[in-house]
C-alpha cells in the first residue's frame, strides 16, 4: 500500500482480505462492522477490538460461494472424506487453511457450483456480476473528516456497488428481518458514503444486494433498500461514529447500564395477551 507520511493515501485498494481484515490503518480504522457493534453498545466493540474473532470453519461456505459467484478468493480444495475426524484428514484440512486456502466436502462445492448455476439463470444477478463488469474484493480507504478512517471491502463495484450474501430465505418477509437484525442498511449507508467520497461511484450510484438461499432451488432475491431504510442507516453511522470518537476521547467503553433497567413485554406480547383474554 502507497503510504503517505504516517498513514495511508485514501483510495481503491486490491489487497488480500487477510490484509484488510487485520486493518492496515495506523492507530486503527472503523469498518461496517465496527459500526453496528458500536451501535449495540461500545463495550462489544472495544471487545472484539482487544479480541479479534478467531477464525471459524462455519465461515468457509460463505467464502466458497463468494470465490466461485465472484470470481474471486482463495483456492477451493475438495476434501473427498465423508468425515474430516480422522488423524490424517485433519492434518490435511489444517494444512489447506494454514496456506491460506479453503477446504470443502464434496457436497458442499456441488452445491456451491449448483447455487452458482441457479445465479446465473437470474437475469438481473447474472447481468451484476457478468464478468469484465466490474470489479471483486476491492478495500477502500478514506480519513471521514470528523477524524476516523473509514475501511470497507466491496463484493462487487462498478458504477454502482453490488454485495453477495447466503441466506436462509429470500421472501420478502424474510429478507425484512434478515436486513434489520444484521443490519445491512447501515452497511449500505456506510459503503455507499465512502465510495461517493472516493469518487468510486456516481452520488446517485446503486447498491445492491444479492441474496440466494443456500439450500434447493437457491433462490435469488436482488434487493435494493429503500429511502428511509438508507436514511436510518446513515443516522446510525452517524451516531457510531460520533460514538467511538468520545469512546477514543475518554478511554471510556460503557454497556447498556450500570443500574437496574425495568423491561416491558414487547408491544407483540402485549397486543396477543388482550387479544387472547380480552
Amino acid at each position: 500500500m502507497t503510504a503517505a507520511g504516517n498513514g495511508v493515501e485514501p483510495g481503491l485498494y486490491d489487497i488480500p482480505a487477510e490484509l484488510y481484515h487485520q486493518d492496515p490503518i495506523p492507530g486503527g480504522s472503523l469498518s461496517s462492522t465496527g459500526i453496528r457493534r458500536l451501535a449495540d453498545t461500545p463495550a462489544r466493540f472495544k471487545h472484539f477490538l482487544d479480541h479479534p474473532e478467531p477464525y471459524k470453519p462455519a465461515f468457509e461456505f460463505g467464502t466458497a460461494a463468494h470465490t466461485v459467484i465472484l470470481g474471486d478468493g482463495p483456492e477451493l480444495i475438495v476434501v473427498d472424506e465423508d468425515l474430516w475426524n480422522t488423524k490424517e484428514t485433519k492434518a490435511k484440512v489444517a494444512a489447506i487453511r494454514a496456506a491460506g486456502n479453503v477446504p470443502l466436502k464434496r457436497e458442499a462445492k456441488q452445491r456451491i457450483d449448483d447455487m452458482a448455476e441457479a445465479l446465473a439463470r437470474h437475469s438481473e444477478a447474472a447481468d451484476i456480476f457478468q464478468p469484465g463488469a466490474g470489479v471483486a474484493e476491492q478495500s477502500a480507504f478514506w480519513p471521514d473528516p470528523r477524524g476516523v478512517w473509514r475501511r470497507v471491502r466491496f463484493d462487487w463495484l462498478s458504477d454502482g456497488i453490488a454485495d453477495y450474501k447466503t441466506t436462509p430465505s429470500v421472501h420478502p418477509d424474510a429478507l425484512q428481518k434478515t436486513v434489520e437484525k444484521w443490519g445491512y442498511h447501515v452497511q449500505d449507508a456506510f459503503y455507499r458514503e465512502t465510495a461517493i467520497e472516493l469518487g468510486l461511484i456516481p452520488a446517485d450510484g446503486f447498491f445492491k444486494f444479492v441474496f440466494q438461499e443456500k439450500q434447493p432451488p437457491y433462490l435469488v432475491q436482488v434487493v435494493e433498500l429503500d429511502f428511509p431504510a438508507r436514511a436510518i442507516g446513515a443516522e446510525i453511522t452517524d451516531r457510531a461514529i460520533h460514538t467511538y470518537l468520545h469512546c477514543m476521547a475518554t478511554g471510556e467503553w460503557p454497556a447498556y447500564g450500570d443500574t437496574t433497567t425495568y423491561l416491558s413485554l414487547p408491544a407483540w406480547a402485549e397486543r396477543k395477551y388482550i387479544e387472547e383474554n380480552s
